[in-house]
Formats: C-alpha cells, sequence, structure tokens
C-alpha cells in the first residue's frame, strides 16, 4: 500500500515539529507553539503526534530536555536548579519529579552515580561526521589479505 501525498503532507509536518523540538528543547516552547507551526490544533497535533511517535509531543520534549541534563550532571560545574532552567524546565520541583520518572533517581542521586564522560557522545558523533552507513570506512581491508590496513 501507498501513502497518498497528503499522508506524506501529515508526516511531514509532524517530522518538522519534532526536529523543532530537537533543535530548539532548551527554549521556552510549549505544544500550542510547536501545534501552530505544524499546522494543527493542538488536539488533533498531540493525537497525531502519540500515534506517530509512540508517546505526547510534551512528553517527547521533556524526555530530550532530561537527555541533555544528563549530559549536564556528568560533565559540567552546575547544580541542579542551574541545569533545571538551562535545560528548559521552569521549576525545580517538575524537573525532579520527570527526571526520576524517565531515570528512576533524583539529578542528585544520578550526579553521585555517574562519573564524567571521556569524550561526550554528542562531541564525539560531530567530530566523527555522523553515521553514514553507505559512507566508505576510513579503515579498510587491503585487498586478498583479509587483514586491515
Amino acid at each position: 500500500m501507498t501513502r497518498t501525498a497528503p499522508d506524506l503532507d501529515h508526516l511531514r509536518s509532524l517530522r518538522q515539529a519534532k526536529d523543532l523540538m530537537d533543535r530548539d528543547w532548551a527554549r521556552p516552547l510549549d505544544v500550542d507553539a510547536v501545534a501552530a507551526r505544524a499546522g494543527y490544533s493542538r488536539n488533533h497535533f498531540v493525537r497525531s503526534f502519540r500515534a506517530a511517535y509512540g508517546q505526547t509531543p510534551g512528553r517527547y520534549l521533556s524526555g530530550r530536555r532530561i537527555e541533555r541534563a544528563q549530559d549536564l550532571l556528568r560533565n559540567a560545574n552546575l547544580t541542579v536548579t542551574e541545569i533545571c532552567f538551562l535545560v528548559g524546565f521552569s521549576s525545580l520541583g517538575s524537573f525532579c519529579t520527570r527526571f526520576k520518572e524517565q531515570v528512576g533517581i533524583t539529578p542528585a542521586e544520578f550526579r553521585r552515580a555517574s562519573p564524567p564522560a571521556a569524550v561526550p557522545g554528542c562531541f564525539a558523533l560531530m567530530h566523527a561526521g555522523g553515521f553514514n552507513p553507505r559512507r566508505k570506512p576510513v579503515i579498510s581491508e587491503k585487498p586478498g589479505t583479509g587483514a586491515r590496513a
């Protein structure tokens, strides 16, 4: 079964909204603003986003913020409160509650249990040029030997 043009336009709009949340997660985004940018009413957008991605847009955005908070808790010399506001939460209480729901421990417990990363994953991926399965490997086998160069 092939998708019709309206289906593809619908999915494209949802993807653009998701990309907006991925790019601007630290800004004061709310579901109404993202829905408007996608060209949908709030309720239609929430239903469509959940159907496409398995979670509500608010939960998705919160998850992105918590992921960034985890990086900062590991690597930055900032207080939990500073990190809370830096990643886009407006309340320390809601940040700590959401963090514990997603990660299983409080931000302070996470910081104590998580040593700093030697190289942050996002930096390593950026430096490596991202993942591209079509790109030729940097290290290749020598012809006929099966050994790496």
